[in-house]
C-alpha cells in the first residue's frame, strides 16, 4: 500500500491534469487519506456531493441566487408562488483566499452529465490553482485517470 502512504503519484497526476476521475473502494477511507495527503502538501481542500450541483461553474465560483423549496400553502404576495430569490456565496469562495492551491473532491460524480464534467475540466484550465477530483463510482481498488481520458471511453 505505498500509494496510500505517500499519495505522490496521485498528487503528480492531479497537478498535471487538473481534473481526475476516480473510482474508489465502496467501504470508503481512500478519499480522506488522499485529501489528508493533499492538505499536508499545502492544498486547501473541500469534499462535497455532486448531487444538486446545478451549473457547476456558477455554483462553485460565482455568487448566485437560489429559491427555497415550495412548502405548500404560502402567500403569493411579494415573492410570487415560487418564493424569493436568496443570494448565496460561491461554494469555493473562501478557499481561494491566499495563494494556496485548492482541491475539491466531488462525491457521487456519476450523476453529472458529460457537459457538466467537461465544464469542470474547463474550469480547472481557467483557474490554475483549482484541482477537481470527481468520484465516478466504486471499484475493488483505488483507480484514477484524467477526466478527458475517462470521457473519451
Amino acid at each position: 500500500m505505498p500509494l496510500l502512504l505517500t499519495g505522490q503519484a496521485f498528487r503528480r497526476d492531479l497537478e498535471a491534469n487538473g481534473c481526475l476521475a476516480v473510482q474508489a473502494p465502496l467501504e470508503g477511507g481512500a478519499e480522506t487519506r488522499l485529501l489528508r495527503r493533499l492538505r499536508g502538501a499545502g492544498y486547501r481542500t473541500r469534499m462535497t456531493s455532486a448531487r444538486g450541483l446545478g451549473d457547476p461553474e456558477v455554483f462553485l465560483t460565482q455568487k448566485h441566487g437560489i429559491r427555497p423549496p415550495h412548502l405548500g400553502h404560502q402567500s403569493v404576495g411579494r415573492g410570487a408562488a415560487v418564493g424569493e430569490v436568496q443570494e448565496v456565496a460561491p461554494q469555493l469562495g473562501d478557499l481561494f483566499e491566499g495563494d494556496a492551491p485548492v482541491a475539491l473532491w466531488l462525491l457521487e460524480g456519476q450523476v453529472l452529465s458529460r457537459s457538466e464534467l467537461l465544464s469542470l475540466c474547463d474550469l480547472c484550465k481557467r483557474e490554475p490553482r483549482l484541482r477537481i477530483i470527481v468520484e465516478m463510482g466504486g471499484a475493488r481498488s483505488l483507480k484514477w485517470e484524467p477526466m478527458t481520458t475517462y470521457l473519451k471511453a
